[in-house]
């Protein structure tokens, strides 16, 4: 495989291949494992993922990359193998997840800014060296009808995204830019209008940014939210969400960016699937628009395996089912009745 930033940058979005998000941290699978009734432990943790990435059709099919945690990307598998070279067998890149988590921002209540820069350039060096060949930096903007986010916490937000960026790029990795407006956020009723004018405000901003910081545009993926409604407000058509989408992405990504790869950010797993079909079927797009999704690819499979070994076939099998539809919709090709037809 090519080592340049563009020529893999360009491998994340080739069609219908999309990137799994398996970044979650040990708090966050924990939560999840508890949900399925199984104890986190360090060998739990391995042997799920172990069968997601061995479930070599879906992956194959589907995945071009995977963001990991520190965790992960040092584990070995059940055979000795490292988990990274069962990601590589399937012809996927492996990625980390480098930033170390949203903390509130002083002087700014209610709003966070993502720590991690400290020590970042060492670290990357680091994460090279493990196999990884792109890095994801998540961006939290809390957002509500009025007020929310404040100038002051897109502004440093999107700084700390371009000096991310630049230093993932001077060591060779990718840099997966992650600015994500919650679609959960403060008030969860703001109108899909006030989502179009916040998130057209924050790539704006987060792509100025990345222009003064001289991040090479093709060389990274952007990792956005789609424009919708706060999870309690009325709820846009799937029609309406991709068109107001491409919209503001029209208006503020630069087409030397080669592919945007979506956040599910709180949708149900077909609702992610349906809005990004929705999307790559309204004609030509300057950037490849595919999926970077973690619980919408991940949540059937997760309840199928039950910390269970010998349930890993039928855990497999559900993680099939849900990356062929978001394949299928990364080509605009999905329909409700593939969502229904038996595996």
């Amino acid at each position: 495989m090519s080592e340049r930033l563009e020529d893999i940058a360009v491998s994340l979005v080739r069609p219908g291949k999309g990137i799994l998000a398996a970044d979650e941290s040990t708090a966050t699978i924990g939560k999840r494992f508890e949900t399925i009734g199984v104890e986190s432990t360090e060998d739990n943790r391995r042997a799920y993922r172990e069968m997601l990435f061995s479930a070599k059709e879906a992956m194959e099919m589907a995945i071009s990359g995977v963001i990991l945690f520190d965790e992960t990307i040092r584990q070995k598998a059940s055979t000795g193998q490292m988990l990274t070279d069962l990601i590589r067998n399937t012809g996927a890149v492996p990625g980390i997840k480098v930033d170390t988590g949203a903390k509130p921002l002083s002087a700014f209540p209610q709003e966070t800014i993502t720590e991690g820069l400290d020590g970042l350039r060492e670290r990357l060096k680091d994460y090279y060296a493990l196999g990884a060949r792109f890095a994801k930096w998540r961006a939290v903007i809390a957002i509500d009808a009025h007020s929310l986010p404040t100038k002051g916490a897109i502004n440093q937000n999107a700084q700390a995204l371009a000096r991310y960026a630049a230093l993932c790029q001077e060591v060779g990795l990718v840099p997966i830019v992650e600015p994500e407006v919650l679609m959960d956020g403060q008030s969860r009723q703001h109108s899909i209008a006030r989502c179009f004018e916040v998130t057209q405000t924050v790539l704006k901003r987060v792509f100025e940014e990345l222009f003064q910081a001289r991040v090479i545009l093709e060389g990274m993926i952007l990792k956005p939210n789609m424009v919708i409604d706060g999870k309690d407000a009325r709820k846009a058509s799937v029609d309406e969400v991709a068109e107001k989408t491409v919209c503001v992405l029209k208006q503020t990504v630069p087409a030397a960016v080669p592919g945007i790869a979506f956040l599910s950010g709180g949708q149900s797993d077909e609702e992610a699937t349906a809005h990004l079909s929705a999307m790559n079927s309204l004609g030509f797009l300057p950037w490849k628009l595919t999926f970077s999704y973690g619980r919408a690819l991940q949540a059937a499979a997760l309840k199928a395996w039950g910390g269970k070994a010998e349930q890993s076939a039928a855990a497999q099998k559900a993680f099939y089912h849900r990356a062929r539809m978001n394949h299928l919709a990364a080509l605009g090709q999905w329909t409700k009745e593939q969502e229904q037809s038996c595996v």
